[in-house]
């Protein structure tokens, strides 16, 4: 069954940007238009309305979008329900993380994986740790890698791997960097868990900070660090992956922000399927070993 077509719809319906949903899908906008375009014409009606300047459902396309998640849901239904009676696990996962994740603690894991289930094939996207989240919640991806946020959403089941400290950061020629901490240019992260605990951090010692530069990516915090723009705060694994980590200094500073606890994320209900499960499972062998 191809459901491709059903599950491009979605994406459009979900953020009603043509551009935004052929990259979350991973196809060219023209692909996805002649997609919808399809739809359509099988339909004999119009989905969406667009212009310009915006793109809006139509009455049809909000009852089409419902039948399509019932349906995709009944598909998984089945697929697992069938799978459940093979001999062999096959089929695909979709896997998402950021590219630091990558290297820390995907490999270890895929190595495992594919020695288990050589018939399942693997989809790995990377991107922003910040959507990772959001990525399984709207169906995108089966499993995620990232950190786990104070407050847990009530559907999203959590399987840590791994701990990882989060440090203040500067150039490694700057041996008096946190002489005066208010007059410190600071480089921080836009949004996400980490700004928020540094923020928590600055409040309870009633510092005001001067922020330099609000930066997407821990990489490119690094980057700015290294080359003298200001102090930055950035999780261990991604300093241990750094080429420039050797540019930076570790602060000592007291107390510490409060450390990363990364592992997997997945929709509960979706646990059920065998391929999920056996995912999930890896961790059932013990850690996995952080690669710097």
């Amino acid at each position: 069954m191809d459901t491709r077509s059903l599950r491009l719809f979605l994406s459009l319906a979900e953020t009603l940007h043509f551009g935004r949903s052929s990259e979350a899908c991973h196809v060219s906008p023209s692909t996805l238009s002649r997609a919808i375009k399809q739809l359509e014409a099988s339909l004999g009606v119009e989905l969406f309305l667009r212009d310009n300047r915006s793109v809006q459902l139509t009455p049809e396309g909000i009852r089409f979008a419902q039948y399509a998640r019932e349906a995709l849901q009944q598909w998984e239904q089945v697929r697992m329900s069938l799978l459940e009676s093979a001999t062999e696990l096959h089929g695909e996962i979709s896997v998402y993380c950021s590219v630091t994740a990558s290297y820390s603690f995907l490999y270890a894991l895929l190595s495992r994986f594919r020695q288990l289930y050589p018939r399942v094939e693997i989809k790995l996207h990377t991107g922003d740790p910040e959507h990772a989240i959001a990525r399984v919640q709207s169906g995108r991806e089966e499993i995620s890698i990232a950190a786990r946020p104070t407050q847990l959403p009530s559907n999203i089941a959590f399987r840590p791997i791994a701990r990882t400290p989060l440090l203040f950061i500067a150039p490694a020629d700057q041996p008096d960097a946190i002489t005066h901490w208010s007059r410190q240019p600071m480089i921080l992260p836009e949004s996400g868990i980490s700004r928020a605990r540094i923020n928590q951090w600055f409040s309870a010692h009633q510092i005001e900070p001067t922020i330099y530069a609000q930066v997407a990516g821990n990489e490119a915090i690094v980057s700015m660090v290294s080359l003298g723009f200001g102090i930055g705060v950035v999780p261990q694994i991604v300093l241990d992956n750094s080429p420039l980590a050797e540019q930076v200094q570790v602060l000592d500073v007291f107390p510490a922000l409060e450390p990363y606890e990364i592992g997997l994320f997945a929709q509960e209900r979706k646990l059920r399927s065998p391929l999920i499960r056996a995912f999930w499972s890896l961790l059932d062998d013990g850690p996995v070993q952080h690669m710097p």
